[in-house]
């Protein structure tokens, strides 16, 4: 540095000084001009190494995959002549994917061989609707008691398919929404039972090619719009103070369907059982829904998740088992939330000869249910006609003054009430979180939608989730922002209303991935992985999204071909070493439908793997720079699964 007495820093090029290095023959100046020299192209070959690792690599993978990737494409789509869509800010990038639909009936899955690629071969058309966990015949080993069997009862490793599960013959792309709420094609969910089972209460109707859904469901003939517009006469649908909500034994989610032009988003949920493929269906449409059940475990959802429970006519025996059930409902319900029965035995006194059943054992039935709600503290808030509905309350001080008489069901002792992988049912109240009075919400108060999505989760702001406070909040919802926004000039049909509907997110974190997306028409399932270092789920329901828990080593609990779009971040590294990275492939291209897209950040060389495998599942794939630039290890890898489904009876 000029003008410095400072002793100035070693270069590789700097020249000794005569006072540090006395000798001055020609000799020894040749040696260390030598020996300057060899450590200066030391570091230049070093320093050139490092580049290469960091930046040529990711350069390299677009130049040499790009070539494939575009052969690919032109043997996927030959009838697709237009300029692809993707508008890719890599630029190495040689070609473009094309993440279009075009319901190319005529391909059948067939990819080229490849030395260096495992094709994973079509599965069996039996395979068509297989669901892992709740396969038919597998449930048929456990205990029918309590529905038991019903419950997700996964294949061991041993047991895995390895092979893609085929779309049925002449399968389509859904209609768009809104107009999936009331359409969806009999080619892809070809199931008739429930047009003749449900045909007098109006659940759904076939009409040629197609079915529809008229919207009726069995206590709501008129219409769930109408059932609706009841049930927001008793309790305030409209001012965003009710946002989440459950559906139990949902059948085709008409109710969780049109409460979305509420703004109120419902999680329904069905068994695979008699009523073939309701929740199906539900999917179908462009609804929220999973195979579920509640039974002996947990319902897979954070305590004080939703605002808003329903049962219209579920079957699900309320007060008996010690009211189990309906304990498990005041566990996920928020403080103040309201639960909403319809159906038997609401108003047996009219309906007790159609229900084919006594009056006594109908008064029965309520009274038992009655006295469980009392006993968990809640409110009958109101009995109008075919409707019935409690409210939880908004913090435990009184209960637990009224418990010291009375101590069935007994408080649970101190647990996690927010696990709930597989977690035991229990016979016990959850405690709310202590508050100072009694005009205080247990966990705080929430803001209202729309609010709530941008607000600090209470969770967060009382220091509830470790390693997560209001500023990690603030800059998660702006790295989203940034990345949702680079995602949609990559993928361009991720902006443009209709090409997606049914969004999986496998890792959400605090959900900002979600809500980046709430003013597209879409809805996003978000996951928080069961081997997460942090349970998240409960903050993104406070903010008003949904989601549930997986562990990514077993199957989802959902039909084939329910999502459009599937976004995994960091996903194959959180379970490496826990699982096989093909077993996860192999589920995401289950659920995912043909011509659905994925995005997947991760390591490059992690994504240089993944490529490899999805390569052999028959998806276009294209590795990109991170939104940062090339200079970042994590890259994204774009993807699209080409169109294919099982042959035709007739070529079989």
């Amino acid at each position: 540095m000029a003008g410095s007495n400072q002793t100035p820093y070693y270069t590789p090029t700097s020249k000794p000084s005569s006072t540090t290095h006395p000798f001055s023959s020609w000799k020894k100046l040749t040696l260390y001009y030598s020996l300057a020299a060899i450590t200066f192209l030391c570091c230049a070959c070093y320093y050139a190494g490092y580049l290469q690792h960091s930046n040529s690599i990711a350069l390299r993978l677009t130049t040499t995959t790009t070539s494939n990737i575009a052969s690919v494409t032109t043997n996927c789509f030959p009838s697709q002549n237009t300029t692809s869509p993707l508008s890719s800010s890599s630029s190495s990038s040689s070609s473009q994917l094309d993440f279009t639909s075009h319901h190319s009936a005529g391909e059948n899955g067939a990819v080229a061989p490849d030395d260096t690629v495992k094709i994973h071969p079509p599965c069996d058309i039996k395979y068509s609707e297989y669901t892992p966990c709740e396969d038919p015949k597998r449930s048929l080993k456990f205990n029918r008691d309590r529905l038991i069997y019903r419950e997700r009862h996964c294949p061991e490793q041993s047991e895995f398919l390895k092979c893609r599960i085929p779309a049925p013959y002449g399968y389509k792309n859904p209609f768009k929404w809104p107009l999936s709420r009331d359409l969806a094609w009999y080619a892809n969910v070809p199931h008739k039972e429930l047009t003749v089972e449900k045909a007098v209460q109006n659940w759904i109707r076939f009409e040629g090619d197609r079915f529809r859904f008229p919207g009726g469901g069995t206590m709501f003939p008129n219409g769930a719009d109408a059932y609706i517009d009841d049930i927001g006469k008793l309790i305030n649908l409209k001012d965003g103070s009710i946002r989440t909500a459950i559906d139990t034994g949902c059948g085709v989610a008409s109710w969780g369907a049109y409460l979305l032009s509420r703004n109120i988003l419902a999680i329904s949920f069905a068994p695979r059982d008699t009523h073939e493929a309701q929740v199906q269906f539900a999917l179908e449409r462009g609804v929220p829904a999973l195979i579920g059940v509640i039974a002996s475990k947990r319902l897979p959802y954070p305590s004080r998740a939703f605002d808003m429970a329903h049962c219209s006519r579920c079957l699900i025996p309320w007060g008996e088992y010690d009211g189990t059930y309906l304990i498990e409902v005041d566990r996920v319900l928020r403080p103040g939330g309201y639960w909403i029965l319809s159906g038997p035995p609401i108003r047996w006194r009219k309906y007790w000869k159609g229900w084919e059943r006594t009056r006594a054992d109908l008064n029965a039935e309520q009274t038992k249910i009655e006295k469980v709600a009392r006993s968990l503290c809640w409110k009958k808030f109101v009995e109008k006609d075919d409707i019935a509905i409690w409210q939880k309350p908004y913090n435990h001080l009184h209960c637990k003054e009224l418990r010291k008489a009375s101590k069935n069901p007994p408080m649970c002792p101190a647990q996690d009430p927010d696990r709930a992988w597989y977690t035991e049912i229990e016979t016990c109240l959850t405690p709310l979180p202590e508050v100072s009075s009694e005009e205080k919400v247990a966990g705080g108060q929430l803001e209202k939608w729309p609010k709530r999505l941008h607000a600090i989760p209470p969770r967060i702001s009382r220091g509830t989730v470790n390693g997560v406070t209001s500023d990690t909040f603030k800059k998660d919802s702006q790295l989203w922002k940034r990345r949702v926004s680079y995602y949609k000039t990559v993928n361009n049909q991720l902006g443009q209303p209709g090409r997606y509907r049914n969004l999986l997110d496998m890792n959400a974190y605090l959900g900002g991935f979600a809500a980046n997306l709430v003013d597209d028409p879409v809805w996003v399932m978000n996951i928080v992985p069961a081997e997460a270092k942090v349970n998240t789920l409960g903050v993104i329901y406070e903010r008003g999204l949904i989601g549930t828990y997986q562990s990514w080593c077993e199957a989802m609990s959902t039909y084939p071909r329910t999502y459009d779009l599937i976004h995994a971040d960091a996903v194959l590294t959180l379970y490496k070493d826990r699982c096989e990275m093909e077993d996860i492939l192999l589920e995401m291209d289950r659920i995912l439908r043909p011509e659905g897209s994925v995005i997947m950040r991760d390591d490059v060389d992690t994504l240089i793997k993944v490529k490899r495998i999805t390569d052999g599942l028959n998806w276009d794939s294209q590795i990109v720079d991170h939104e940062d630039g090339p200079l970042e290890r994590e890259k994204l890898l774009f993807a699209v699964k080409t169109y294919w489904t099982a042959p035709s009876s007739k070529e079989s």
